[in-house]
């Protein structure tokens, strides 16, 4: 009975972050089994980051999975131009972000029926608390960081030099675990993309 009960509250924490992505307006297409269909980009993006989790990891806690879902939950609602086009207005960004979004995922999974300490944990999960000590919140990143190089770096690259492409890169690289590392070999990318990861690691 316990594990209907958790089962349940969990598909509907799920339903309503994911009834959340769908609100975003920008929209992207993808292949749903050999049919183009286009789906609202944030929902993209939460598939995404569900199906890097499970290849980064088995049986990951119902915390996790709510995090990884939720870890831009309404992004869209705060653009980057509403910050100073700096490195502290970036930090500044990035930071209020991960707050407001944490907030939003609590108040979710409290509606869903989870305890105020598991929607703790996930809110801890969503803002990346203890990274490089806390195994869940490494797993995040990681995961955070396979699907940029999936599915957002040839378009970020496109608009930056090639020596901050490097950086990033290198960056991206650091906060990853050697798992991590595994599955981003691993990633299907342009001829170029693979020759500037490459590079980045070797350099």
């Amino acid at each position: 009975m316990t594990t209907t009960a958790s089962s349940d509250r969990l598909t509907r924490a799920l339903t309503l972050i994911d009834e959340a992505h769908a609100q975003d307006s920008r929209r992207t297409t993808v292949d749903d089994n050999g049919t183009q269909t286009t789906i609202p980009y944030e929902l993209h993006y939460a598939n995404k980051m569900t199906k890097y989790l499970h290849k980064r990891t088995a049986n990951p806690s119902e915390p996790l999975q709510l995090a990884i879902r939720a870890q831009h939950l309404k992004r869209w609602e705060v653009p980057r131009d509403t910050y100073p086009a700096t490195k502290a207005g970036y930090y500044a960004w990035r930071t209020y972000l991960a707050k407001r979004q944490a907030e939003l995922a609590e108040r979710i999974c409290l509606e869903a029926g989870f305890s105020e300490g598991e929607a703790g944990r996930v809110a801890a999960l969503v803002r990346k608390e203890d990274l490089r000590r806390d195994e869940e919140t490494q797993v995040l990143e990681d995961v955070a960081c396979l699907v940029f190089l999936d599915d957002q770096f040839e378009e970020f690259e496109r608009g930056h030099d090639e020596e901050k492409i490097l950086g990033i890169l290198r960056k991206t690289w650091g906060k990853m675990s050697e798992r991590g590392h595994e599955l981003a070999l691993g990633i299907e990318m342009s001829e170029r993309t693979r020759g500037l990861v490459e590079k980045a690691l070797s350099g």
